[in-house]
């Protein structure tokens, strides 16, 4: 099982609930691109992600996905129908190959009702994410894309970041993101068009905070970043 992050639903878990879950579903493999869960179905088996990470989408009217989030291993997904019954409210796919634990819903509700304190635990996650849901709607009327998308690598640096090394002279204060996002995926998360993006990206090059290349994204300054998110 890859390392949890912090905070996720496994994680939480004590080993007899974690023991008790494993028990009650059956591991599934996902490659990059595959679909876990498509928005409208019947939400008929929930997901406890051991490896990989995915992102959770909506189809925009216009065209296009606007990205809602992106979850790593521990995270708890399809929850929300599996409990109220409704058609599933987002799409989920594979950033990467993904090992995850598929429960039904039946037999996730009926671990439930074994575990009340669980759901503490998930009324905390849904809280975490109307939080950080409204966080980001505010986002929109406070700052321009540029601002967005430095908000956006802040986090990605924060969650997926690891040091990079930038030659023999040891360790610099740089952090590669190591999650993969098209420019496409991250236009979709900060709410703005492609080209917007880009320009943002140019102009965050241009101050020397990141540098970008083929499937890379370094960031040079995080502090600058987080100044200018702010």
């Amino acid at each position: 099982m890859s390392s949890l992050e912090p905070g996720s639903f496994l994680a939480d878990l004590t080993p007899a609930e974690r023991e008790d879950l494993t028990g009650r579903g059956r591991v599934r493999e996902f490659g990059r691109g595959d679909v876990l869960f498509v928005e409208g179905d019947t939400p008929d088996w929930v997901a406890v992600l051991l490896k990989g990470r995915v992102k959770a989408f909506s189809y925009r009217e216009q065209g296009g996905e606007t990205l809602l989030a992106v979850r790593g291993p521990g995270a708890l997904l399809g929850e929300v129908g599996a409990i109220d019954g409704l058609p599933r409210s987002a799409s989920v796919t594979a950033l990467e190959p993904v090992r995850a634990l598929a429960v039904t819903a039946d037999e996730f509700m009926a671990f439930l009702q074994t575990h009340g304190r669980v759901s503490i635990l998930i009324m905390r996650i849904l809280c975490q994410r109307w939080r950080d849901a409204d966080r980001k709607r505010a986002e929109f009327g406070m700052f321009d894309a540029t601002g967005r998308v430095a908000q956006r690598l802040v986090e990605l640096a924060e969650r997926y970041g690891v040091p990079y090394r930038a030659g023999p002279e040891g360790e610099a204060r740089s952090v590669r993101i190591t999650l993969n996002l098209s420019q496409e995926e991250l236009a979709g998360w900060v709410g703005a068009s492609r080209e917007a993006v880009s320009k943002a990206l140019r102009t965050l090059r241009a101050h020397g905070w990141i540098e970008t290349g083929r499937r890379r994204l370094i960031v040079h300054d995080l502090q600058a970043l987080r100044r200018h998110a702010r």
